[in-house]
Order: structure tokens, then sequence, then C-alpha cells
């Protein structure tokens, strides 16, 4: 099928964006688990099988629009010191995901691309619905709580 180009140019963008989060989450999962924060590396190991998900479907729909996936590309890479910037690392790379997720969202209606529109919303939900939401939780907790209890709760 052929697909509108800026939609499959707009569908690449997201991926880049989406292996980036899978290589931050990645890196952010072994910092917790050699720190020894077991509930934030396993958690953080879930959030990057998500993202393969995700780029697994943005894959799929570009090459069913007759894209080709541009899989070298990422954007920003984020990587935190400690635990509190590391979880505001992550929550700003959600933020600027959902941006991202919302202008496609758009794009696809306005050239009546309704399957890929579907596709953004399901991956917009969980990004904000998921992701974002525990990663503002977990600053939350942290702020009501402390560092040190938050961590303490983590082992």
């Amino acid at each position: 099928m052929d697909g509108n180009k800026k939609v499959i140019d707009a569908l690449n963008g997201l991926l880049a964006a989406e292996l980036t989060s899978i290589d931050q989450y990645f890196v952010h999962s072994q910092m917790y688990h050699n720190w020894g924060y077991s509930k934030l590396f396993e958690r953080i190991d879930h959030e990057r099988g998500d993202e393969i998900g995700h780029a697994t479907r943005l894959i799929e729909r570009i090459l069913f629009l007759g894209g080709i996936p541009n899989v070298a590309a990422r954007t920003a890479l984020r990587i935190g010191a400690d635990v509190p910037k590391m979880l505001k690392n992550d929550l700003e790379t959600e933020y600027e995901v959902a941006t991202a997720l919302k202008k496609a969202i758009a794009l696809a209606e306005s050239v009546q691309d309704y399957v890929t529109r579907s596709i953004l919303l399901a991956l917009l939900d969980d990004t904000e619905q998921d992701h974002a939401h525990w990663l503002e939780q977990q600053l939350g907790l942290i702020e009501a709580i402390g560092l040190q209890n938050y961590l303490q709760s983590q082992v």
C-alpha cells in the first residue's frame, strides 16, 4: 500500500524516539540492577519491553505503508547519574513522545489514515496512562517520603 509520505516520516520520527527509549530504559534498568534496586530494575526492564512493542508496531505500520523503517535514527539520549535524575529524564522523554504522538495522530487524521491514527492512540494511551503516570508517581513518592525512604522501598 502506498502511504502518505508525511505520515511515514512522522512514524519514523516516532520510531527514533521509541528506539531511544529502549536504549535509555536498558541502561537505567542495568544501573538499578547494579545498585541493588530490584523493584526499579524490574519495572524499568518491563518498560523497555513495552517500548520494544511500540517500536515493533511502528515498524510494521511503516512497512505496510510502503516505507522503510529508519532504525538508525535516535533522539537525545538522557542517562541519569542518580535515581531522581534517571526518573526525571525518563519522564521528560515520555512527555516528548506523547507530544510527538499527538502531532502524528492529528496528521494521520488529516489525511484520513484512521488505522495509523488508531495505532498511535493506543501508543499514546500507554505512554500517558502507564509510563508517564508511573514516573510521576515515583517522583511524587520521593518528594512525599524522602529519597532515602524511597530508595529503601526499592530494594
